[in-house]
């Protein structure tokens, strides 16, 4: 992934895949499962741009686990892995 950076207040997020099984331990079939709705964060732009001219520094740094909006962003698909990029507003929790 080094070799695409996201800009401004954008991150780059490969999303975690949804369960194969309920609680209950029945199988869930593809075309019931949930969009993914939390991921990793593999790249961060540089920050938000604010009205007085300076640049708000991100708060989620790569590493981290994040849930965002589920119909959030844009999907890319690098290398047969699929993206997200999504805004930083979007990110809705860290996890852990």
């Amino acid at each position: 992934m080094s070799n695409l950076k996201p800009l401004y207040d954008r991150l780059v997020v490969k999303p975690v895949e949804a369960e194969e099984k309920s609680a209950g331990g029945i199988l869930i079939p593809d075309n019931a499962k949930e969009k993914p709705t939390k991921g990793e964060v593999v790249a961060v732009g540089e920050g938000k741009a604010l009205d007085n001219g300076s640049v708000r520094a991100p708060k989620v740094k790569v590493g981290d686990i994040v849930i965002y909006g589920q119909y959030a962003g844009s999907a890319y698909k690098a290398e047969g892995v699929e993206f997200k990029i999504i805004k930083e507003d979007d990110v809705l929790a860290i996890v852990g």
